[in-house]
């Protein structure tokens, strides 16, 4: 309880706050003491087991069309948390509503992170609180190179200490990035540019990481290898919202998981659940038995809900 309590108590603290128990805050240009407030709500969090990021009935639109149909999920401190559906079912579009990236979304519902309100709150505001996102394509910026891509992720913190501590962990994850810091990050492969794009997210310091289809586009051995890495970041105390196609490799990592389809859950629980279910196995992981005329089991592709 104790080390769960010191953990929270340090991942309530702005990014910016060195150990002198001041933090420099950018909105009033000036150096203040850590908020007592953070403290309170570390210790509601740890003594009342409250949510990390709580989302309520969200709903969302696309101009006349409604991409998220009351959608509500709960994400604890610590865990890895994954997002599990087809294209096109919604799953980008939680992230995007989540991190305020959509104007004037969600159209409906609430979400809440570190127990406040952040629907409605701008992207930069949602960064500040502590929220990263590793977007699905890695959006890296091309024309810059591998260093000042992740300067860039730390361009919010006037910590200099902090920065150098957090640049040196991504390249102990990363070793590969810095054997091309000083290259141009669009002529990176694919694998390079994830990550990169995971690095530069790293460098905000985040609380809360969503990732966007780490394993897009990426070869057998990479995906292996990003899934890896992300469960090591996860240990070291980040906690990760995780949007994947691939079932099988997000539930191997993930400590919870929900389905969505049409902008709908339609399935939650954890992974070995998951893993046993029917419909999981067929829509999912592509496979499905049938008892045979001949008595035994058989597999079929197809996909169907029942």
């Amino acid at each position: 309880m104790f080390e769960l309590l010191l953990h929270e108590l340090r991942a309530s603290i702005p990014a910016s706050s060195p150990s002198n128990g001041i933090y420099f805050d950018s909105k009033r240009n000036a150096c203040l003491p850590v908020d007592r407030g953070f403290v309170t709500v570390a210790l509601r969090r740890v003594f009342t087991g409250e949510a990390l990021l709580k989302v309520k009935n969200i709903e969302t639109l696309y101009g006349l069309i409604m991409a998220i149909r009351g959608v509500s999920l709960e994400i604890q401190e610590g865990q890895i948390v994954a997002i599990l559906g087809a294209n096109g079912a919604g799953k980008t579009t939680i992230l995007k509503t989540v991190m305020g990236l959509l104007e004037d979304q969600p159209d409906k519902g609430t979400i809440e992170f570190l127990g406040k309100r952040i629907d409605g709150k701008d992207a930069e505001e949602i960064v500040h609180l502590g929220i990263s996102y590793v977007p699905e394509g890695r959006e890296v910026f091309p024309e810059l190179s591998v260093d000042e891509n992740l300067r860039m992720g730390a361009y919010t913190r006037k910590d200099r200490k902090g920065v150098k501590e957090d640049y040196d962990r991504v390249i102990a994850h990363f070793p590969v990035l810095s054997e091309r810091k000083n290259q141009w990050a669009g002529t990176l492969s694919g694998g390079e540019q994830q990550m990169l794009a995971i690095g530069r997210a790293l460098m905000t310091r985040p609380k809360l990481l969503m990732m966007d289809e780490p394993s897009l586009g990426l070869s057998p051995i990479l995906v292996q290898q990003i899934f890896k890495i992300t469960k090591t970041i996860n240990t070291e105390g980040t906690t990760i919202l995780l949007v994947e196609q691939n079932a099988k490799m997000a539930l191997k990592i993930s400590n919870y998981a929900f389905v969505l389809e049409n902008g709908r859950i339609v399935a939650a629980n954890t992974p070995d659940v998951l893993l046993q279910d029917e419909d999981v196995k067929e829509f999912y992981l592509g496979i499905r038995s049938e008892e045979s005329v001949k008595g035994y089991q058989r597999w079929k592709k197809k996909k169907r809900w029942r």
